[in-house]
């Protein structure tokens, strides 16, 4: 079907303000307030209406069409059975830009919608590494990659306990990717950014068991080292010249003889104790070792992705991701970074009095908060255990809890699955800071 865009309002046949009409073999979508952002939600909105009245291909004509109506359109007519094709107008020098969008949106959609049988700990591990340098292949140089992934009792042998602990219970060993993307060429470059990422392929809870309804999405728990390697791919794209690490922590949260159990106490290599209370809280112990390599590069900045918290999720929905940090400047960077995007994020609280509320009576601290049930802020609180990974917390650190990540049904923007959310946002940041 032929999409055009009109900046005259539909006839009345379709009814008042309609986002859409039809003749023949052709779509309207109808513009009818000056307003970019409003715009770019309706041609959104009219893309989801055409998905759902079942048209699979869409040819985009007219000369309405700009980069960004384009890349709402893809946006909304994305679906994770990959049935459909669309194509574009010639965009003349923007056309690189959307290729870039969609190969580093699809990437990320993609990994997170495959299911958990197929995106195991190293899977996820290896189709990162491979994808970043492919990256760099097309916009930097290969050489400028280099990474490891450290899986099975390597882990526990190295020291990562908590990437060990989580994954030790299931068949499919769990992995820590640990990747250098160097454009200068210089060993002993700086490091801009680190950037740590929740690789969950699969969270049944542990002994901490979910219910069924609960555990029917968590391939998706693995959202926020796909989102930071999109961002990762992006911002070579647009040509990220700073050397970037990045640090993947993956394993599945499965029951088993050998599985994590309540009352068991996990050893950091940094020398924090951490009792384990709810073996469902597993995100932030296998973080919590990215954290300590992360910490120790000395980057000018680290930031953490991770589906961490129902808490964030219930606080903003599926609409936000929730970001907490003491770094007003760096917060400040991201919530700019996120307006020239026009992606959504919000503040969640993070106070020095969090860390007190994760208290253990047998270990440094423990995995979940030591507060009355009902009373404790669990995003805030989640952040809180992180922080004791980081030695200056107050400082360069910034904690994203991917509340946008995943949709388990459709909705007037978005196709049920995998969003991208934070791709272009998280890039932006990279490319901004790298060139100040």
């Amino acid at each position: 079907m032929d999409i055009l865009l009109s900046a005259q309002p539909a006839p009345d046949v379709w009814g008042e303000n309609a986002p859409l009409s039809f003749n023949h073999n052709q779509a309207v979508i109808h513009l009818s307030k000056n307003n970019e952002n409003f715009d770019r939600t309706l041609v959104q909105k009219a893309a989801r209406k055409l998905r759902g009245q079942g048209i699979k291909e869409a040819v985009l004509i007219g000369e309405n069409w700009n980069l960004e109506n384009c890349w709402a359109f893809y946006q909304g007519f994305y679906t994770a059975k990959q049935d459909w094709a669309v194509e574009f107008p010639e965009l003349g020098e923007d056309h690189e830009e959307l290729l870039a969008r969609i190969q580093c949106g699809d990437f990320v959609r993609e990994i997170i919608n495959l299911p958990a049988d197929v995106i195991t700990p190293t899977e996820l591990a290896t189709r990162a590494a491979a994808f970043i340098q492919a990256q760099a292949e097309a916009y930097s140089a290969k050489s400028a990659v280099k990474f490891s992934i450290v899986f099975g009792e390597d882990l526990r042998e190295q020291g990562y306990a908590g990437i060990w602990q989580v994954g030790k219970g299931a068949a499919n060993p769990p992995a820590l990717l640990q990747l250098d993307f160097n454009p200068t060429g210089e060993a002993e470059a700086p490091v801009l950014a680190c950037l740590v990422g929740k690789g969950i392929t699969f969270d049944s809870g542990g002994y901490s068991i979910k219910p069924s309804n609960s555990m029917d999405s968590m391939r998706s728990d693995m959202g926020g080292a796909a989102l930071l390697t999109g961002a990762l791919g992006m911002a070579i794209a647009h040509g990220l010249n700073r050397r970037v690490k990045l640090f993947l922590c993956c394993a599945e949260n499965m029951v088993s003889g050998r599985a994590l159990k309540l009352g068991d106490i996990i050893q950091y290599r940094n020398g924090v104790s951490a009792e384990i209370l709810n073996t469902d809280a597993e995100g932030r112990l296998v973080l919590a070792d990215g954290l300590i390599d992360a910490d120790a590069q000395r980057a000018e900045f680290i930031i953490d992705a991770a589906t961490l918290t129902g808490a964030a999720k219930v606080a903003v929905g599926n609409d936000y991701h929730s970001v907490l940090s003491m770094d007003e400047d760096l917060i400040s960077d991201l919530f700019q970074a996120a307006k020239e995007e026009r992606e959504p994020f919000w503040r969640l609280p993070f106070e020095d009095f969090h860390r007190s509320q994760v208290n253990s009576q047998f270990a440094d601290i423990a995995n979940v908060g030591s507060v009355p049930a009902g009373s404790g802020a669990g995003a805030s609180t989640a952040t809180a255990f992180l922080s004791y990974f980081v030695k200056d917390y107050q400082r360069n650190w910034l904690h994203i809890d991917c509340s946008a990540t995943f949709r388990k049904s459709a909705g007037d923007l978005w196709a049920a699955g995998a969003t991208g959310i934070g791709v272009q946002t998280l890039a932006n940041l990279l490319v901004t800071k790298a060139n100040l």
